[in-house]
């Protein structure tokens, strides 16, 4: 059975100009591989209405449990002004001891070492399974991807007692942290409607843009919290502020504005929902304007209360790396979100520094050392 060097399958995966939601040949590159180590492949293709196709990747070893699952993806988010990158980001290249590329740390590189890991553990015997959950929509809007696989899991009768996210959790260096859980994630799109009329006449309308203010200053305002022990506080971030006039002297007929909410285990999206609502609608009554509002949310906030799997990996971190990563629920969303309907996860890979950056980049020395993290989980799994 072949053994991959990690470096090499980083750089072959980042090759693919696989900007999300295009596949690119991705899929089909990696399922090549693992069949070459006898995974049983299956790529998942899943489409929505007024979205692209997604390609998206099962693969399993074995057929016993447990199955220790890992999850990915492959896509990555553009990679901007070309000119302003030391390398081409689809050529990548070693520099310094550092591999530079789209993807680097976010997330092929990741993805490359727990195969390379899979390639060097597959030789010793073990009783279980291990299984890939790899998507090509995690950066994009994400509805085709890990959510659909999921589902279709589900609906398949397949278990996965455990599954470690491979993302970016580390900021700085190799083995600072471990994601257990994420905060949820709601995003609201305020209209608030009026008349529209002459800035001369202001009597003959209902200018809907002061509410709408003295709405943003109220919700930018709460305290909807201060934290909580696995958490830290939550926050409403106002994003975007928009008006349908295109002349000076007309007092506009409706303004809309965008908000976000990064929300801890003390709400729920229907809480908040509820909440805003009632703000929204004492407002507008007392201005006799109108509102419209919908939400659409990417994730609940979730933990995995810490058990001894969690506790191998944190040591097998610790053992290689000398650092004792911190169990962290800090950060934005992830695909973990899905898949912990299903499974427990923690999330473990490279550092972020430089994710979505131009010259992303990773050390080659941390890639060795990932693929050595991630082939000694599965010793200590497997035991």
């Amino acid at each position: 059975m072949p053994i991959f060097n990690e470096l090499k399958l980083a750089k072959e995966l980042m090759r693919f100009p696989s900007i999300t939601p295009v596949d690119a040949g991705t899929m089909n590159f990696l399922a090549r591989k693992l069949r070459f180590l006898g995974f049983k492949c299956k790529i998942l293709e899943f489409k929505s209405k007024n979205s692209k196709p997604v390609k998206n990747l099962y693969a399993r070893l074995g057929k016993a449990r447990p199955n220790f699952c890992y999850a990915g993806h492959t896509d990555v988010v553009p990679p901007g002004k070309l000119s302003d990158w030391t390398v081409n980001p689809f050529k990548p290249a070693v520099k310094k001891n550092h591999l530079i590329g789209r993807g680097a740390n976010d997330m092929k590189a990741s993805v490359a070492c727990f195969v390379a890991a899979v390639s060097k553990f597959k030789s010793k015997k073990f009783k279980g399974s291990i299984s890939l959950l790899i998507t090509g929509d995690e950066e994009g809007i994400a509805i085709n991807g890990t959510k659909r696989v999921v589902e279709y899991l589900k609906r398949k009768k397949e278990k996965i007692d455990f599954c470690l996210v491979g993302e970016p959790t580390n900021q700085n260096k190799l083995g600072e942290m471990m994601k257990i859980g994420r905060r949820g994630s709601i995003t609201g799109y305020l209209t608030v409607c009026g008349i529209q009329g002459h800035a001369a006449y202001p009597h003959d309308a209902n200018n809907p843009a002061p509410v709408m203010t003295k709405i943003l200053n109220q919700i930018e305002n709460i305290k909807l919290d201060k934290g909580t022990k696995n958490f830290q506080p939550s926050n409403l971030e106002i994003v975007k502020i928009n008006t349908d006039n295109t002349a000076d002297n007309v007092i506009p007929g409706e303004v809309t504005a965008t908000f976000n909410i990064r929300f801890n285990d003390r709400h729920s999206s229907s809480s908040l929902k509820k909440k805003l609502n009632n703000i929204f609608r004492k407002a507008c009554r007392k201005s006799e304007c109108s509102f419209k509002i919908s939400y659409m949310v990417s994730g609940e906030s979730f933990i995995t209360v810490p058990n001894k799997t969690t506790r191998m990996i944190q040591n097998t971190i610790k053992k290689i790396t000398k650092i004792k990563p911190k169990l962290s629920t800090s950060g934005g969303t992830s695909d973990a979100r899905f898949i912990r309907k299903i499974s427990p996860c923690v999330e473990f890979g490279l550092v972020g520094k430089t994710m979505h950056k131009v010259d992303e980049a990773v050390s080659v020395s941390d890639l060795k050392k990932l693929t050595h993290i991630y082939q000694n989980i599965l010793i200590n799994y497997f035991k």
